[in-house]
């Protein structure tokens, strides 16, 4: 039933767009729809019904001629130097110390010797189609024949142009060339000829947490791993909220899975970026506790919360080789916590997907960083309920309902009260009130749902799912139905 209500389209990490590009070589089987996404940078609210969206989709798609193969690399590489050019991130590799010391990628393209062109890569499959492009599986070629698999995004200039949509490319590239963060993705390489704009990035053999959900006793994830997935997006959150970013897309389609379980946020072309200095400051203890206790419920403090920072360390009471004097317990003082908000960054767009738009991007009074915060209580809802908490029979009752229909908690499952808590928090419909909208990922990892989880090692959690390991033989049959849908964009 699940799967009927939402569009029918491929579960990729873009947009999605029923002008789907062909199939690298042969026609893929259907995968996992997903929901109907409110697309365009210059949109300001939905005023064509559904119809007329349906018609001009049709003739978008009779007009569409988005093809790329083998062929169009050879042809498109073959000519001079200058109309095939490529922005490799040889170059900019250096400015992401996280990513650049030991990252086997980055060392199977220093080895080239060259700057990145199209002829490196041998394309595998079509991934996934979305509005503004289309991803394939793509591996890096090297003489032993083992080269890293990644993922490319392709788009067609032309395309861009006559849909308006080179300005929503040109800040997703941007974005993605100043991220350097474990749980975002990196660009490889930014490749340019004169039809196709390509970008490189990481690929993640997981999946995506729609289709993870899916398989889940239920459709749901049990509350501890809905805990991991979030903490890894809140983190995520604050990396791009100190560097300006405001995401605006965040739906379990756009969290992959990466081979070691760990979460990668993708699709950054409905995201806003802040050409204003992101505000930073220090809160002191008393502070962020004042905040939570008024963007929370009431319940908070009645929330019984653990002093473990890890639940599975074993730590010996006493020492079994000598004996320990006793001392004074002593109570240091907690340090002022980093907060870092782009409080500036602000627009009247009305994007992003109907299930997860903000009330204030339904009213279009303008919205900034609070949207993200909105988009968490929306995410942390469907991964422990399996659902989102204003679905409607249609857009606009969704919409209407986002706007002015109360937040209601099914019975099952049965929850924490601290996840309830948080989540009523984050989906308060104004955003001033809002959990993190003005003390941002500080006030919110605070949280007693979040008792338990240590932020500094976050990285180095187990994961609740670790995916089977990627073997491109087994995959590269899903398209001649011998084995599952590629579901990994």
């Amino acid at each position: 039933m699940e799967k009927e209500e939402r569009e029918k389209s491929n579960p990729t990490s873009l947009h999605h767009h029923k002008e789907a590009a062909p199939p690298l070589k042969k026609e893929g089987q259907a995968e996992p729809p997903l929901r109907k996404e409110v697309k365009g940078e210059e949109e300001k609210g939905l005023e064509e019904d559904e119809e007329e969206e349906e018609e001009e989709e049709e003739e978008e798609e009779e007009n569409h001629s988005l093809s790329f193969s083998s062929n169009d690399i050879n042809y498109s590489t073959t000519s001079s130097a200058t109309t095939t050019t490529a922005t490799s991130s040889i170059d900019t590799a250096p400015s992401k110390p996280h990513r650049f010391a030991h990252d086997p990628v980055w060392s199977a393209i220093r080895s080239t010797h060259s700057r990145l062109s199209l002829e490196d890569f041998r394309l595998v499959h079509r991934l996934g189609s979305g509005d503004i492009g289309c991803v394939y599986l793509a591996q890096l070629k090297n003489k032993e024949g083992n080269g890293p698999f990644l993922a490319m995004k392709v788009m067609d200039k032309k395309e861009l142009v006559s849909r308006n949509k080179m300005v929503r490319a040109r800040t997703e590239r941007e974005i993605l060339e100043i991220l350097d963060h474990p749980f975002l993705p990196t660009l490889y390489a930014h490749l340019e000829c004169e039809r196709w704009s390509c970008l490189v990035t990481e690929f993640c053999p997981g999946g995506d947490l729609h289709v993870l959900r899916q398989r889940q006793p239920g459709k749901r994830f049990a509350e501890p791993a809905a805990r991991f997935y979030a903490a890894e997006v809140v983190v995520a959150f604050e990396y791009l909220h100190m560097m300006g970013i405001v995401y605006r897309d965040l739906k379990p389609e756009n969290v992959l899975v990466r081979e070691d379980g760990h979460i990668c946020l993708t699709d950054f072309d409905l995201s806003l970026k802040s050409d204003h200095p992101t505000a930073t400051s220090l809160l002191l203890p008393h502070q962020i506790t004042a905040s939570a206790s008024s963007n929370f419920g009431d319940n908070s403090a009645e929330i019984s919360s653990s002093s473990c920072i890890l639940p599975n360390c074993i730590v010996p009471a006493v020492s079994c080789f000598h004996l320990r004097r006793r001392r004074k317990k002593r109570n240091p003082a907690k340090l002022p916590e980093f907060l870092a908000e782009p409080l500036e960054a602000r627009s009247m767009s009305f994007v992003g997907t109907h299930e997860y738009l903000a009330p204030e991007i339904i009213s279009g009074d303008g919205h900034g960083n609070a949207v993200d915060w909105w988009t968490l209580g929306v995410f942390l809802f469907e991964l422990l309920f399996g659902r989102t908490p204003f679905k409607g029979v249609g857009h606009d009752a969704t919409l209407a309902n986002i706007v002015a229909r109360a937040l209601e908690f099914p019975s099952d499952p049965a929850t924490s009260a601290a996840a309830r808590d948080l989540i009523g928090g984050l989906l308060a419909k104004d955003p001033t009130r809002r959990a993190g909208s003005t003390k941002g990922a500080t006030q919110v990892k605070q949280h007693p749902f979040f008792n338990g989880v240590n932020w500094a090692l976050l990285r180095c959690a187990s994961p609740p799912h670790m995916p089977l390991p990627f073997d491109p033989r087994r995959d590269e049959g899903a398209e001649d139905g011998n084995a599952s849908p590629v579901e990994y964009y």
